[in-house]
């Protein structure tokens, strides 16, 4: 009676702790969806609010902005302060703001609600990433989580297109703020029952006050500049200026944190082979993938036709292929053959993905022409997202859960800027500001050229950086690191 009781017991503890994790990834996935969906709504929310397109830009830039600039410092108060607490606050930000964004009357307000979800998304990411290794943490299950966790941020990216798609064309631009309303509020209170309320046991000693501003300033100046790099130019007095202003910043968080007794983030945590590997991988493959939807959208829309939803439409293989990948056979991977080999396979189908992007022209077919490399990438992504988000927080103690989480997160979300910002200048050049189909499409193809290099980068990273293992695993054993 005591062994059946025992295993009841067992089992609802299991389900209750995938039933918490099945509610933060869906919050990841709104989350990294929003900042995607707002983008298809742009051109009616710029007609009824007389917004330009430099006003509209600032609905993008404004988000990043914030989101880049205070993942460090949301990571690190998701420790002090508990990461249900931090969780949930943020989710009631959100919420709360994006119903403000629904009834907007100017382009004013709507861009401080796109800061504002920001913000929301800087205390909610890293804590939602920290209490999944809090619920997973010493178990053979982890390696499944964090591949879902991962492929969860891929899908919502680009379901991001195709959802906003059918909402402005059914409902409206206000119903892509709106939707949000309902969602956040619903995720805050389930949040109080199913997730737990981890915290560090260690007592706070003070908070790095120095190293929060110097972080939050460099951070978000370095995302402002590469985010305009594309239209100022790489050589302008702006991009420069402000490049060079975050790197004086970022050098004096740098020298903050050497010297405090608290740090935002200690820099021996550096030190750990694992953890840079990770971020190193995970930011060659941000810059080298998040440009290639961005530029399926331009090609697709501008060169084929396709309306916003036909657009959407055509590139969900990608997230299709990434959620199927990493649910049944990414964990897997990652247990039986480790965080190097499992990384590099990923890379080696983004990679060879990436290429075959080349073979766009101006009278595209999408089976011939994009739906064989949607699928390779999108499965590639589906193997590496996992090990490369264990690299980067599996040596993490309880107490730096957030700290890690925030880093990666960072690490990504610059490496989508540097991407975009980098790969949308070459399309340009090469195009040579022609609107004719064939020089739009060579212009893509170049991007698509620099994806494939990134990716390749990545690889090189990946088999240089992760470590060796030569034994075998059980499928009931955690990946080593």
């Amino acid at each position: 009676m005591a062994t059946v009781t025992y295993r009841v017991l067992r089992k609802l503890a299991v389900m209750n702790r995938w039933a918490a994790f099945a509610l933060l990834a869906a919050t990841q996935f709104v989350l990294i969806l929003d900042s995607t969906i707002v983008s298809i709504a742009m051109p009616p929310m710029g007609r009824e609010l007389g917004m330009t397109a430099q006003d509209l830009s600032w609905t993008t830039t404004a988000y990043a902005l914030v989101f880049g600039g205070l993942l460090l410092l949301g990571g690190r108060l998701s420790d002090y302060v508990g990461r249900r607490r931090i969780f949930i606050a943020g989710m009631v930000v959100f919420a709360l703001v994006s119903l403000v964004g629904g009834v907007a009357s100017s382009g004013g307000v709507l861009i401080a609600v796109r800061a504002a979800q920001g913000l929301a998304g800087a205390l909610v990411a890293p804590a939602g990433m920290s209490l999944v290794m809090a619920l997973f943490k010493g178990d053979p299950a982890l390696n499944k989580a964090m591949g879902l966790w991962g492929a969860v941020g891929g899908m919502g990216a680009s379901v991001g297109t195709v959802l906003g798609g059918l909402l402005t064309d059914w409902f409206g631009w206000r119903s892509v703020f709106l939707v949000n309303t309902p969602i956040g509020l619903a995720v805050a209170g389930l949040a109080l029952v199913l997730l737990p309320a981890v915290r560090t046991a260690e007592p706070v000693r003070g908070f790095d006050l120095a190293g929060a501003v110097t972080s939050t300033a460099g951070l978000g100046l370095l995302i402002y500049a590469l985010t305009g790099a594309a239209e100022a130019g790489w050589a302008s007095a702006r991009t420069l200026g402000l490049g060079a202003l975050a790197v004086v910043l970022i050098v004096a968080f740098l020298a903050i944190e050497r010297r405090s007794a608290n740090p935002l983030v200690p820099l021996n945590v550096f030190r750990r082979r694992t953890l840079r590997a990770g971020n190193a991988v995970m930011f060659l493959v941000a810059a080298a993938m998040q440009p290639v939807a961005f530029l399926l959208a331009l090609y697709t829309q501008v060169v084929l036709g396709y309306s916003p939803t036909q657009s959407g439409l055509a590139t969900v293989a990608i997230p299709v292929t990434i959620a199927l990948t990493a649910s049944f056979l990414g964990g897997r991977v990652l247990t039986r053959y480790g965080l190097r080999t499992t990384a590099a396979a990923g890379l080696v189908f983004i990679t060879v993905g990436a290429a075959l992007y080349l073979r766009i022209d101006a009278r595209g077919d999408y089976v011939f022409g994009l739906l064989g490399p949607e699928v390779l990438t999108g499965f590639g992504f589906g193997l590496l997202v996992g090990a490369a988000t264990v690299a980067a927080t599996s040596e993490a103690s309880p107490s730096e859960s957030g700290m890690v989480s925030g880093l990666f997160n960072v690490t990504t979300q610059v490496g989508i800027s540097v991407g975009i910002a980098g790969l949308v200048t070459v399309a340009a050049a090469v195009s040579g500001g022609s609107a004719a189909p064939e020089a739009l499409v060579a212009g893509y193809r170049a991007a698509f050229l620099g994806s494939t290099v990134l990716a390749a980068l990545a690889l090189v990273a990946a088999l240089a950086l992760l470590p060796r293992r030569e034994e075998p695993m059980r499928e009931d054993q955690p990946v080593p690191v």
